[in-house]
């Protein structure tokens, strides 16, 4: 296949017929060679006769519009999606899936192929990957979260907002009112989350895909706990390619060893791959223009209990603060009691710790686990939540490590030894001091801070543990963050600002 003057595409076929017959105005120019006009329609119905490596005309008509240039692999993926209709972008985490999605619904936008598009993502990447992203890359679109009460969320449909923002559960809020929104493109995120036919989730959004939408499902990690978590996904973009009953497609990939057990068959990987197409996958490995370390945040909602007492508590800084001059060991000791009630305990005045309920922030740690193609670092810097998370990981099935100051040495260089070289553990559960000098734990390629240390060193340090020599992976750094105080301290770091010596006037900023 030749570009021909960035107008046309030069086939040679065995039969040129095959083309002409459907494409208008293509013509044969020489021995089983076809001309064709390279346009979005000619490219997408090539595609769909199955001529191999079709390039879209994104590559010639488009600006990549943004703040940033995108990388080849971005490029190609945006290409990818722009000539199917329903597909899979199965990139790994880190590797920009979002801003590819971004440029490829802008392009058909500008098309007229595409007049509005639904993104479904989990609750804490509504706004700090998907808004911030279409900010970022297509900042001409309007844009609009559809989030709170449901007269919130309906408002929002009715906006006519370009880009819509949606999470899963609230999707069934506003369903009959997306499903007559004029939505042409539905782009579900972390898509993992639709394997399960019987869900209420699944089932909302099978009803609302009408035949002619688009619909795009991204997922680094696509059934990687079981080779029946495929079905799911196959069902809603290849449906003709999966048994019409979930049974059918257990039987295709599992064996029955025992009444109540199932184990995946030899070919269960090959028919996974089949039934998931079609796709796109760029490994962080294959990037090579990536980054060395990307940084991802993650929003997390405080419980409601984590709310009230968040607001107490800091109401009582306030009424303290207009009393007395704020001092910078005041400032410190309060502040780390808003740091550890986001995080999920705090100590009290008498030395008990005080539990909270952590579910939206161990839902969205779970999230990012499942999205991590290889080992994970979680980092935590409050020793009384260390256990709470470990043991919770534990009980849902994940093999894990705890490193804090309590592990002895000896015992410490078993567990990174194994970490390093075994398969398990999958999971380090770490207090950041305990494990930031002179470690390496490039097994890993995920990096996750529960909750922010205060000290710019103890950060740089602890993520230097999976970005040094030895390393032979891109590597990701993903912050959870709910309230005010993480926020203000997550900035200083970036800031590669000192906690401790601007502790003051961190402080006043959160009171105000």
């Amino acid at each position: 296949m030749q570009i021909i003057d960035n107008k046309a595409l030069l086939l040679t076929l065995r039969d040129p017929t095959k083309v002409t017959s459907v494409i208008p105005k293509s013509k044969v120019v020489g021995t089983n060679q076809v001309a064709v006009h390279w346009g979005l329609d000619e490219a997408q119905v090539l595609k769909n006769l199955k001529i191999k490596n079709v390039p879209s005309p994104i590559y010639k008509e488009y600006n990549w519009p943004g703040l940033y240039a995108p990388f080849e692999h971005q490029k190609t993926t945006a290409a990818f999606l722009t000539l199917n209709k329903r597909a899979f972008c199965l990139n790994e985490q880190g590797t920009g899936k979002t801003g590819s999605v971004i440029w490829a619904a802008d392009y058909l936008m500008r098309k007229g192929r595409v007049r509005r598009v639904l993104v479904v993502c989990p609750l804490s990447i509504m706004d700090s990957a998907w808004r911030s992203d279409l900010f970022k890359f297509a900042m001409h679109r309007s844009v609009d979260v559809a989030y709170g009460t449901a007269s919130k969320r309906k408002e929002v449909i009715a906006s006519q907002a370009e880009f819509v923002i949606v999470n899963f559960d609230g999707l069934e809020i506003i369903a009959e009112d997306v499903a007559a929104g004029g939505f042409d493109l539905v782009v579900v995120d972390e898509a993992n989350a639709y394997k399960n036919v019987q869900t209420t989730r699944w089932k909302v959004l099978n009803r609302l895909l009408k035949a002619d939408m688009w619909l795009w499902m991204l997922t680094g990690t696509p059934a990687a706990q079981s080779p029946v978590d495929a079905y799911g996904l196959a069902k809603l973009v290849n449906p003709l390619g999966v048994p019409k009953f979930f049974s059918g497609f257990r039987d295709m990939v599992m064996f029955k060893a025992t009444q109540f057990k199932w184990t995946p068959k030899p070919t269960a990987t090959k028919t996974v791959f089949n039934v998931l197409q079609p796709a796109i996958r760029f490994t962080k490995d294959e990037c090579l223009d990536l980054p060395e370390m990307t940084y991802v945040d993650r929003h997390v909602a405080l419980t409601k209990q984590q709310e009230q007492y968040y607001k107490l508590l800091k109401s009582k800084m306030i009424i303290e603060a207009a009393g007395e001059e704020i001092t910078s060991v005041n400032a410190a000791v309060n502040l780390n009691k808003l740091l550890q009630l986001s995080c999920g305990a705090v100590y009290s005045d008498t030395g008990d710790t005080i539990t909270f309920d952590i579910k939206n922030r161990y839902h969205v740690l779970l999230e990012v686990i499942e999205e991590a193609a290889k080992k994970v670092l979680i980092f935590v810097p409050f020793r009384n939540s260390i256990e709470v998370v470990a043991k919770k990981l534990t009980q849902d099935g994940y093999t894990v490590e705890v490193i804090s100051g309590d592990v002895p040495a000896s015992k410490r260089t078993d567990i990174f030894k194994r970490f390093q070289e075994t398969p398990d553990p999958r999971i380090l559960v770490i207090q950041p001091q305990a494990a930031a000098h002179g470690v390496t734990l490039t097994a890993a390629d995920t990096v996750v801070w529960w909750g922010p240390t205060s000290s710019l060193e103890t950060y740089a340090q602890a993520n230097a543990r999976v970005h040094r020599a030895g390393q032979r992976h891109p590597t990701t750094v993903v912050r959870l963050q709910g309230s005010n105080a993480e926020r203000h301290v997550y900035k200083m770091l970036d800031n590669k600002g000192d906690v401790h010596t601007q502790i003051v006037d961190l402080y006043k900023r959160l009171l105000d």
